[in-house]
């Protein structure tokens, strides 16, 4: 062990404060992006007076692991006024932030070796475990206060700067909205069409391609000739699809060059409760077989097609809740979907309006994914402290 890692019991203390006098109402839980957010319980009948208080840069963590596939559900409680939590998580802060600031703190908890660590610390028969007891004896390294100011300075500036571009892509999105539903959907009566409008179907857009996933005996099928993507690219509400975690070969490749997406291409996830969620491919790729697509034969048309599938999301989630077994839309069944089929002008005139807009977004989205690669590399170099 490096003579500056010290163990973390040393530095924290556990928080048992219950909401006794029902003076806090603001209830939160936590997610597995380490962050906490608006809680989704149903509290009603529930006695709310046995939940735990958060006050401000004090932190909260479920111990229950097996549920949540390889990350640990912890994080940093930033917000100026306190909140509750459910009774079954664990709250504790940093004793002395001279010694051990939080922020450098969750730094460390952001890390995968964490997560792993964690994990593997996890016991348990019916659901794993991490204890308390294993938490304290977590193993960082501990600088001097003025060094971790200084990389927590330089993660926060990042975040900062992805949080600007968020909101600016949050903006640049809306304003394509906008115009999209001022040129089809405010005041259109879909039974009374304006003249030279009416319903069509998806297939009429373009070519419908289902991914397929190379056979797990054929490992040289993968590699970093190109993209492979699959329903986890479609995290959060990004317009494009997100850098894949895999890759296939230029041997994949060959044998599934019927299934090659463009550029451009609109890509829809159709099976499962992600069932509609909806992408732009940012570059030629190759999905699994849980995802649709749409091969665009007019660049153009691209705008309308996307804004009007990611309307159609109540839809596509009503499939996906209607179903006994798991929902499933297959290729002939998604092209057959119908859709709103304006004049050729307008649909011309929308893309060439939003085309410059939704390029704007991709280079946000572009910075914000080499960013979250630096505060990656930052994380991995406070080991290294």
């Amino acid at each position: 062990m490096k003579s500056n890692y010290k163990r973390l019991g040393g530095y924290i203390r556990q928080v048992d404060v219950r909401n006794r006098d029902l003076a806090v109402n603001k209830l939160l839980g936590l997610s597995i992006s380490k962050q906490f957010i608006p809680s989704i319980a149903n509290t009603t009948g529930t006695d709310m007076s046995t939940y735990k208080i958060v006050q401000p840069r004090q932190f909260g963590y479920v111990p229950v692991t097996s549920r949540n596939g390889d990350k640990i559900t912890i994080a940093l409680y930033e917000e100026e006024s306190p909140c509750i939590i459910s009774q079954a998580y664990v709250v504790f802060e940093v004793i002395d932030e001279i010694e051990l600031l939080p922020e450098y703190l969750m730094m460390w908890f952001r890390r995968p070796e964490f997560d792993r660590y964690a994990r593997f610390k996890s016991h348990g028969s019916a659901r794993e475990v991490f204890e308390w007891s294993e938490m304290c004896e977590v193993l960082l390294p501990v600088p001097p206060i003025e060094e971790q100011q200084k990389v927590v300075a330089e993660y926060q500036a990042i975040e900062r700067r992805i949080e600007n571009n968020r909101r600016l892509i949050v903006t640049l999105e809306e304003t394509a909205q906008s115009i999209y539903r001022k040129m089809f959907a405010d005041d259109i009566d879909t039974e009374n069409l304006p003249e030279g409008w009416r319903m069509g179907i998806i297939g009429e857009f373009g070519a419908v391609v289902t991914g397929k996933t190379p056979s797990s005996n054929c490992p040289e099928d993968f590699g970093n000739a190109i993209d492979f993507i699959t329903p986890s690219e479609f995290s959060g509400e990004d317009m494009f699809c997100a850098k894949a975690k895999r890759g296939l070969s230029l041997d994949g490749i060959s044998k599934l060059q019927s299934k090659l997406i463009p550029k451009y291409s609109i890509a829809v996830t159709c099976i499962g409760s992600d069932m509609g969620k909806v992408r732009i491919c940012s570059k030629e790729c190759i999905s699994n077989q849980q995802i649709n697509s749409i091969i665009m034969s007019d660049k153009n048309k691209m705008p309308f097609l996307f804004f009007t599938l990611r309307n159609m999301k109540d839809y596509f989630q009503r499939i996906a809740l209607g179903s006994s077994t798991m929902p499933m839309l297959s290729k002939s069944e998604f092209e057959k979907i119908n859709v709103l089929v304006p004049d050729e002008e307008s649909v011309v005139s929308l893309g060439e309006q939003a085309l410059p807009i939704i390029k704007y977004i991709f280079g946000f989205e572009t910075e914000i994914q080499i960013l979250r690669q630096i505060q990656s590399h930052l994380l991995l170099q406070i080991s290294r402290i």
